[in-house]
């Protein structure tokens, strides 16, 4: 083994080993179980490679996946850290192409036949051979469902309806919801309001209009009683 492999190695697992202990904090998208399985997945084919010294298929798969990943971060880079837009969907239209022709026709073409069926003609059947070609083909299985998701994408981008990512954050919808009953309540507490204060309108308008009355009576009853006693002091 070349030490160039050795850091190889041991470079994507602790790439991959992080984005396993950071995805439990990260935002969760609809895509959360996939990625999980994904990366366990890849950890242990790396790691089983490196063990039974499959160094040659495990640099491949690592350099196949890489050729499109990169293009991926490149295209994210440019679109949050300098929002150069143009540049973003450039990129995005060259990724969605390296990845659907890497992981859909070199990969399961190349890699996985060339394990599954030509290594069958130099060595036996062993429960490594079973363990191995099983993780590629769970990869294959999240290459099929994620190469759904850019299709959609990029269906949607060349129409310009695309707005966000296919994977669109499950915590941001659900604070767009909360956000939506929050203004509800908003103005719901408005409504609330408005209607108590047309109630206590009312009782106000109600007390004043009686103490008017009150008032025009005492005043009429004394009016009567002076004239009355004014009437009698004549008489």
């Amino acid at each position: 083994m070349e030490r160039a492999h050795y850091w190889y190695y041991m470079l994507e697992l602790g790439f991959y080993g992080s984005l396993l202990l950071r995805i439990s904090v990260d935002v969760k998208r609809k895509d959360f179980k996939e990625q999980v399985i994904h990366h366990l997945a890849t950890i242990f084919l790396l790691s089983f490679s490196y063990c039974a010294n499959l160094i040659r298929i495990g640099t491949l798969v690592m350099l196949l996946h890489d050729s499109s990943d990169i293009l991926l971060e490149s295209a994210k880079m440019f679109n949050y850290g300098t929002g150069w837009r143009k540049t973003c969907d450039t990129l995005f239209v060259v990724f969605a192409v390296a990845f659907l022709v890497t992981r859909l026709v070199i990969f399961p073409s190349q890699i996985i036949h060339t394990t599954l069926v030509l290594s069958m003609e130099t060595f036996e059947p062993f429960v490594g051979y079973y363990f191995f070609n099983v993780l590629l083909m769970v990869l294959q299985a999240l290459h099929i469902f994620w190469a759904g998701l850019i299709i959609r994408m990029v269906y949607k981008f060349l129409k310009g309806k695309l707005e966000k990512d296919e994977r669109s954050d499950e915590e941001s919808e659900v604070e767009e919801e909360e956000d939506e009953d929050n203004k509800g309540g908003k103005e719901n507490a408005d409504q609330g309001g408005d209607y108590c204060w047309e109630r206590r309108k009312d009782k106000l308008n109600s007390k004043l209009s009686m103490l008017t009355n009150n008032c025009v009576l005492n005043n009429l009853t004394s009016h009567r009683a002076s004239v009355a006693d004014k009437m009698h002091k004549a008489q």
